[in-house]
């Protein structure tokens, strides 16, 4: 059986969406459970700055459909503040313990090291790889060059950890294209980031991101048949507006979209 390409966008609550995908007059409190039904998977920003209460978690799993998968990102106290050292794993205990509420829900464990931390800092890195709990699945993203080479990519197959693949400004595409050939997880983690942070309204498509869409297409494809799942999420920075990016992503890969029309109160997936 052929594996799945799951696409999403990095987060939900943006106002902008209002209008061009969700339905007018939604309220905040209604984003969660209107997303899900465009998108089975979604990336949450918002646990890279704190551990989320329990309520919360549980409250995102019972707003969304069966089926539904959060990929969420491991605390910034434990990547840049304690920067792996310390008691950082006793942190980063107490969130999986948290991410363990969404169940079935959870999906992988976004590692988001900051362009500041260099491969002087491989050791506290590979001494917090081994803790990580085996029956969770992981991706660790780099924003600096200098780490991606044969001794980290054989440092996270060691330990089953995907290589986030992010087109962005700090690794070029094409090397990023490249590894995609080389997994070291059974899944493969994706995201489009783009180059142009000044980006302010999300609210439509303001830079046309076809030709990288198309050739992303190109590496993912193969996936399908290769028992790898993957997993994309798209950021409203890399095109003006990330649910267009998906759809976009969607229909390249032979995926059919849900179009903001058909979210209307009438279209229900529960």
């Amino acid at each position: 059986m052929s594996a799945r390409i799951r696409i999403g966008t990095q987060g939900w609550n943006y106002d902008g969406w209002v209008g061009p995908f969700y339905p007018s007059g939604t309220r905040p409190a209604d984003f969660l459970s209107v997303y899900a039904r465009a998108f089975d998977t979604v990336e949450v920003d918002s646990t890279f700055y704190a551990i989320p209460p329990v309520k919360t978690v549980r409250g995102w799993a019972e707003r969304t459909p069966t089926g539904f998968a959060f990929a969420l990102k491991l605390p910034q106290e434990i990547t840049h503040e304690k920067r792996f050292r310390g008691d950082a794993l006793d942190v980063a205990r107490l969130f999986f313990d948290r991410a363990r509420e969404l169940e079935g829900k959870l999906g992988p464990i976004l590692i988001q090291l900051g362009p500041d931390f260099g491969p002087v800092e491989l050791p506290a890195l590979a001494r917090f790889l081994p803790e990580l709990p085996r029956e969770l699945r992981f991706a660790v993203e780099f924003r600096q060059r200098s780490w991606i080479h044969d001794g980290v990519i054989a440092l996270l197959a060691e330990h089953g950890v995907a290589l986030a693949l992010t087109d962005a400004r700090w690794i070029p595409r094409k090397q990023m294209l490249m590894l995609a050939s080389r997994p070291t997880a059974d899944f493969h983690y994706v995201r489009f980031m783009g180059a142009n942070r000044d980006l302010v309204d999300y609210s439509r498509i303001q830079i046309d991101r076809t030709r990288e869409l198309e050739t992303w297409a190109g590496v993912l494809w193969p996936a399908t048949a290769q028992q790898r799942d993957t997993w994309v999420y798209a950021n409203n920075h890399f095109a003006g507006h990330s649910p267009e990016t998906a759809r976009q992503l969607q229909r390249l890969l032979r995926q059919t979209p849900v179009e903001p029309d058909q979210l209307g109160e009438q279209f229900s997936l529960f």
